[in-house]
């Protein structure tokens, strides 16, 4: 892994010029990567909480399986993952809340599991993901995006009215739910992306807390596969932000998402020392 001479991977170098291409024209909340076609997931495919013994079985089995993979990840140098700072600011969450994170990695949620793990939260952390990721992957991937706790969005009308009871269900026994509010997952991407209205509008819609965390990147001294440093991730979490009960939906959410987005500016320009500035043309 600390070999030098690895050549940079065809695909990752097209990913990074395609990222470059996105932030100057603004799309910051498409995907840059060539993912599977994706089918609409339907409301008779699935149960969103996964209650029963069977349900319970597989997300045992699940969550085996991504503690296991982690494990090998990081004793090959794979993935790098520092002590969060302000992880007490979970722990003192009690019940349920949203928690926003950037996406910047396929494998990020493991790290956010490890924050939430760290936490030592009484609950579960159930995390929403693309529609696509739950219905277009299979084999290892696809089993753990089918049973590690996740909340697939769809396209369909009726899968959605179930996703949102599942939230509101989750959230009032206390759970806690991560949600990537930038919308895309942008590799190795270092900068906070301007984030959508949803989890914030479910925030204030079930009356909980956003707890923020930002991860921050540092290139080690390792060299990938691909031809890249792998990076050191440290995850950095914010206060809870309430939201504002003496405003509007509208405006109640707005006001989450601004608080929320200044944290992120904040740990970016901190850790960076840099301020935070796009090549994004008028």
């Amino acid at each position: 892994m600390k070999q030098k001479n690895i050549p940079r991977a065809a695909d990752r170098l097209a990913v990074l010029e395609k990222i470059a291409e996105y932030e100057r024209a603004g799309k910051f909340d498409i995907d840059v990567e060539d993912d599977p076609e994706s089918r609409v997931l339907l409301p008779d495919e699935i149960e969103y909480l996964h209650k029963g013994v069977w349900g319970a079985v597989q997300r045992e089995a699940a969550f085996f399986a991504a503690y296991t993979f982690l494990g090998i990840a990081r004793m090959k140098k794979q993935i790098i993952l520092h002590k969060p700072l302000g992880v007490e600011n979970l722990s003192q969450v009690q019940g349920g809340a949203i928690i926003t994170c950037n996406h910047f990695n396929p494998l990020d949620s493991f790290v956010m599991q490890r924050v939430f793990d760290a936490s030592h939260h009484k609950k579960r952390m159930y995390r929403i993901i693309r529609e696509g990721n739950y219905t277009s992957f299979g084999g290892f991937y696809g089993f753990l995006m089918r049973h590690c706790n996740t909340l697939p969005l769809s396209s369909n009308m009726e899968t959605m009215k179930k996703f949102l009871r599942a939230v509101s269900t989750a959230l009032a026994e206390g759970n806690c739910i991560l949600i990537y509010p930038e919308q895309s997952m942008w590799w190795n991407y270092r900068k906070p992306k301007p984030m959508k209205s949803g989890a914030f509008d479910m925030a204030v819609k079930n009356r909980v807390p956003v707890v923020p965390c930002f991860i921050t990147l540092q290139d080690s001294k390792y060299i990938g596969q691909d031809g890249f440093p792998v990076q050191e991730y440290t995850p950095h979490i914010g206060k809870a932000i309430f939201p504002d009960e003496s405003l509007g939906r509208i405006a109640a959410r707005e006001k989450l998402r601004d608080e929320n987005f200044a944290f992120f500016r904040e740990t970016y320009e901190t850790v960076y020392g840099i301020p935070l500035t796009y090549t994004t043309e008028k």
